[in-house]
């Protein structure tokens, strides 16, 4: 997430840059930050993450078939199942889960 300097308040991507919607100061994105937005009718959350820090390992990617991929786990399920582990394609991009 990223927070406005100046009122502490929430920003949002416009573009290259993020812009705070209370007091409008916009500040430039930095390095080669993946954006994603959930939107629901009460919040909208923006999640800033960093690929190239996420741990790899060697998994064949099922599209181009490049054996090296970033993972995470999140718990997509009850919390007495295990967590789901997120796989992306450090070559093609593609995206897939194992549970």
């Amino acid at each position: 997430m990223v927070f406005c300097p100046k009122c502490k308040s929430l920003m949002f991507p416009k573009g290259d840059i993020f812009v705070c919607d209370k007091c409008k100061f916009e500040q430039k994105r930095k390095g080669s930050a993946v954006v994603v937005e959930k939107q629901t009718e009460k919040e909208t959350t923006v999640l800033e993450k960093k690929i190239d820090i996420l741990p790899k390992t060697r998994v064949e990617c099922p599209k181009c078939g490049h054996n090296e991929a970033f993972w995470v786990l999140r718990q997509t399920r009850s919390s007495d199942e295990p967590e789901t582990r997120i796989y992306t394609c450090t070559k093609c991009g593609h995206r897939w889960r194992t549970y």
